[in-house]
């Protein structure tokens, strides 16, 4: 069971991905995305904050490596980044359109998960991540 674990938190990552992607979309409504990201922002920092306080599992940041601040300051900008771009994306189209070709950032992770972090998917793996791309173009095609 504990080997599987991480196949459960996916799951539930893609549940509340799409509910991001619904409840973004009709907040969004008469404001603008930039500064509907910030308070998205607001929102999960107090929302984690009461999560780390309820299971005791704030830490010391003193502890932290130059390599673990230097990566998760780079995580947190692509993170913003990409935030920014999904609410604009979702701002001007259709969350069933916009949702699927943000999820050509799996193919992105694959292949930059091969060159950075030395992954070697296989036969099956390489055949799902094409089959993602192949949707993602079927997806931008159809205007």
């Amino acid at each position: 069971m504990a080997s599987n674990a991480w196949f459960y938190w996916a799951l539930a990552s893609a549940f509340f991905a799409a509910l991001t992607a619904i409840f973004a979309k009709l907040g969004l409504q008469g404001i603008d995305s930039d500064f509907a990201t910030f308070i998205r922002t607001l929102v999960i920092i107090a929302a984690l904050a009461a999560f780390l306080s309820y299971t005791g599992k704030w830490q010391r940041v003193g502890g932290f490596s130059g390599r673990n601040w230097a990566f998760l300051i780079l995580s947190g900008l692509a993170t913003g980044a990409s935030w920014l771009a999904y609410f604009k994306a979702l701002q001007m189209g259709e969350a069933s359109k916009v949702a699927p070709v943000d999820k050509f950032s799996i193919v992105l992770v694959a292949l930059m998960a091969v060159v950075f972090l030395k992954e070697r998917p296989g036969a099956q793996e390489w055949l799902g991540i094409a089959m993602i791309a192949g949707g993602v173009l079927v997806l931008a095609l159809k205007r």
